[in-house]
C-alpha cells in the first residue's frame, strides 16, 4: 500500500511540555516506533505538525535585538521543516536499516485571494493564560484566541491548492524511499503577478495539505494520527462516544470543533470522497491497528473496512 501519514503537533510536543530539543526528540523516538513497522512492507510518506515549534521560533525572532524585523512565518515554517524533518529522518533511518529515507523542505501553493488572510484562525505556538496572551498580542501585534482552557496566537490559514514538489516526492517514493515532507502543511507560497513563487505570512493546515498530497500521489490510505484514539460523536457532552466506522456523509453531519478536530474530519472526508479509498483518524500509538481496521475512526465510501 501507499500510505500517507500525518503526525499531529501535539504528538511531537504535548501540551505543557517544555519545547526543549531533548523532549521533542524523545517524543519523535516514540513516534518512529509506531510508524516504522508500517514502512517495512509499504510505501510511506510522513507529514507533521509544527504549531508549537513555529510559534516558539516566532517569539524568539520577535525578541531578537539584532533583527530589524522578525522573520516571516514562511521562513520560520521552513526552519521547522528542517528541524523536525531531521529528527524524523534520523529516527526512521535507525529504525529501518538499509532503507533510504528523505526529508524534503517543500512549498504549498495557496491563493492570494483566500479569505483566510483577513480572518486569522490557525493556532500556533505555546499556550498562555488570557492576561499573558493579550499582553503579547498588544506588544507583538498578534491575533490571539482561546484554545480550550488556554489562549494561543492565531494566524491566517489559507486552503492548500497543491504541494509544489509533488513530482519529486513521487519519484522518491517509487525509488523505495520513505519520505518526510509537508511539515506544518508546507511553506505557504503564492504565484505573484510575474508568475514567480513568493512566500506569504501564513500557516497552512497540516491535515488539509496532507490530504491534498495524498490525493495527488494516488495514495491507498490517509492516516491522521494525533493524541486521541478516535473521533467522538457528541464531543463535550455526557453522551459522547467514539466513532469506529463512518462514511464521509455521516461524519459531515456531526459538529466538530473548528480549531482542532474539524480540519481533520474535513481532510479525511475530502480524501475519501475524491478517491474512494480509506482514511482514518486515531492515536499515533495505534498506527498499525488502524491500518488493520482494529482501532481509530475509519472512513470509507460505504463505512465498512477490516475488522470491527
Amino acid at each position: 500500500m501507499r500510505i500517507v501519514i500525518a503526525i499531529g503537533g501535539n504528538a511531537l510536543l504535548e501540551r505543557g511540555q517544555k519545547p526543549d530539543a531533548s523532549v521533542q526528540q524523545e517524543n519523535i523516538r516514540r513516534a518512529v516506533e509506531a510508524l516504522a513497522p508500517l514502512a517495512v512492507h509499504n510505501e510511506v510518506v510522513v507529514t507533521h505538525g509544527n504549531g508549537p515549534q513555529v510559534g516558539m521560533l516566532a517569539l524568539e525572532s520577535a525578541n531578537d535585538p539584532d533583527l530589524t524585523r522578525p522573520y516571516p512565518l514562511d521562513v520560520l515554517g521552513a526552519q521547522t521543516q528542517g528541524m523536525i524533518g531531521y529528527w524524523l529522518l534520523q529516527g526512521l533511518q535507525n529504525a529501518l536499516p538499509g532503507r533510504q529515507v528523505a526529508a524534503v523542505v517543500n512549498q504549498t501553493l495557496v491563493s492570494a485571494a483566500d479569505p483566510a488572510f483577513a480572518a486569522p484562525a490557525k493556532f500556533v505556538g505555546q499556550v498562555y493564560d488570557e492576561q499573558t496572551a493579550r499582553r503579547l498580542a498588544a506588544e507583538r501585534d498578534w491575533d490571539v484566541k482561546p484554545d480550550g482552557k488556554h489562549w494561543r496566537r492565531v494566524v491566517p490559514s489559507p486552503a492548500p491548492k497543491r504541494i509544489v514538489e509533488t513530482r519529486v516526492i513521487r519519484q522518491l517514493l517509487t525509488s523505495g524511499a520513505v519520505v518526510v515532507c509537508a511539515g506544518g502543511g508546507g511553506v505557504p507560497v503564492i504565484r505573484n503577478e510575474a508568475g514567480r513563487l513568493e512566500g506569504v505570512e501564513a500557516v497552512v493546515d497540516k491535515d488539509l495539505a496532507t490530504a491534498v498530497l495524498a490525493e495527488s500521489l494516488d495514495a491507498d490510505a490517509l492516516l491522521l494520527l494525533t493524541d486521541v484514539p478516535a473521533v467522538l460523536r457528541g464531543f463535550g457532552t455526557d453522551r459522547q462516544e467514539p466513532i469506529s466506522r463512518a462514511t464521509p456523509a455521516e461524519l459531515r453531519r456531526e459538529d466538530f470543533p473548528a480549531g482542532s478536530m474539524g480540519p481533520k474530519v474535513d481532510a479525511v472526508c475530502r480524501f475519501v470522497e475524491l478517491t474512494g479509498d480509506m482514511a482514518a483518524i486515531g492515536a499515533l500509538t495505534d498506527a498499525e491497528q488502524i491500518v488493520a481496521g482494529k482501532a481509530g475512526t475509519v472512513v470509507t465510501p460505504r463505512g465498512d473496512y477490516g475488522a470491527v
